[in-house]
């Protein structure tokens, strides 16, 4: 499996689909065109004006979303471009790709001197940018509390939990360290008052679970500074302190990592993601609930609650460590369908309110 960052596994594993397209098709470096790196994105899901010839992401294959398209399309313009300059081949293709574009006033306000910019590079191979609403799944109604019940350990106990009552992924959870802990008011690190956690990206961790997002972190006579920063309730305190104390002292095998493997040939061992979203998974058939549940919905429901109380896209922002106050709006701005308020506001249009 290719080693590496999150983008970079990304970008490689987009890359060899392409690639073995390529293989199908008889085409190299040499001899592809524009239209045929048009015709890969349509066949992966791509809106393209034209036939794309044989399907090729066959079920249980899904065509790519918005973003995975994105990021289909640079990585093909950046190893077309690498790989056509370095070899000083297909200069028709080069040329094709290496175009530009008038800068927007976004495009502006982000650059240094950004007054000054005259053009910007665009790809012609990236899909047109559609402003859309989307709706992320929520958890079903009372999932907590119904987890709660049919988790077996005080370890998956605490991972509900936590997961509940911060916006972590669940790659940052599974990835973090005993040093990451501040549960104390008034921390050393000086950056949070409150109790709170510090999610720091780590490369090397065992379980080769890493935080998607890598703000700068360092450790500094043994107290965390940086990284991504939630706050922890007193009921994630309360579960830390009691795995803590039944589960994890004298099982873990000395890495310092937070949540463990409790049985089998690699107890004391860190437990990996994938574990976690089995046991979410087991937990929820058990239970009774709807659909699969999977961790990034309890990062969805607790932006959309917050949202709710607060009425302001900046403190959902916050809370979440979420990339802008704009998307978290676009995303999680809108009414649910399902809403009592929404449900009030057609009856009252209707003339059918109580």
């Amino acid at each position: 499996m290719y080693e590496g960052s999150g983008t970079q596994k990304t970008y490689a594993y987009s890359l060899v689909d392409h690639l073995r397209w390529c293989r199908r098709e008889k085409l190299t470096a040499q001899t592809v065109t524009l239209r045929d790196l048009l015709r890969y994105m349509g066949a992966v899901g791509a809106q393209v004006p034209m036939p794309w010839g044989q399907p090729w992401r066959l079920p249980p294959k899904r065509p790519y979303g918005a973003s995975a398209l994105k990021v289909a399309a640079a990585c093909l313009k950046g190893f077309y471009l690498h790989v056509c300059t370095g070899s000083g081949v297909n200069a028709e293709l080069r040329s094709a790709l290496a175009v530009e574009r008038l800068p927007t006033k976004v495009d502006r306000s982000r650059a240094f001197l950004g007054h000054l910019m005259k053009s910007m590079p665009a790809n012609p191979l990236a899909p047109a940018n559609r402003p859309t609403r989307r709706h992320p799944k929520m958890l079903p109604d009372g999932t907590r509390q119904s987890l709660l019940e049919c988790v077996n350990t005080a370890r998956d106990v605490m991972v509900v939990q936590w997961l509940s009552d911060t916006a972590m992924r669940i790659g940052g959870l599974t990835g973090l360290h005993l040093v990451d802990l501040h549960l104390r008011q008034n921390a050393a690190c000086g950056e949070c008052r409150d109790p709170h956690v510090h999610v720091c990206h780590r490369a090397g961790n065992q379980n080769r679970a890493a935080a998607k997002i890598k703000p700068d972190w360092q450790m500094v006579d043994g107290v965390i500074t940086g990284g991504e920063i939630y706050r922890a309730s007193p009921a994630m305190i309360s579960r830390y302190f009691t795995y803590m104390t039944t589960e994890y002292t004298g099982v873990a095998a000395g890495h310092g990592m937070l949540l463990i493997q409790l049985s089998g040939p690699r107890r004391g061992e860190p437990w990996s993601a994938d574990a976690a979203r089995g046991v979410l998974r087991r937990a929820g058939r058990r239970a009774g609930l709807p659909g699969r549940i999977k961790p990034q919905a309890f990062r969805h429901q607790l932006t959309n609650d917050v949202l709710d109380v607060s009425k302001d896209p900046m403190v959902a922002k916050e809370v979440g460590n979420w990339a802008s106050a704009r998307m978290v709006d676009e995303v999680y701005g809108h009414p649910d369908l399902h809403s009592p308020e929404f449900s009030a506001a057609l009856q009252t249009v209707w003339g059918e309110e109580g």
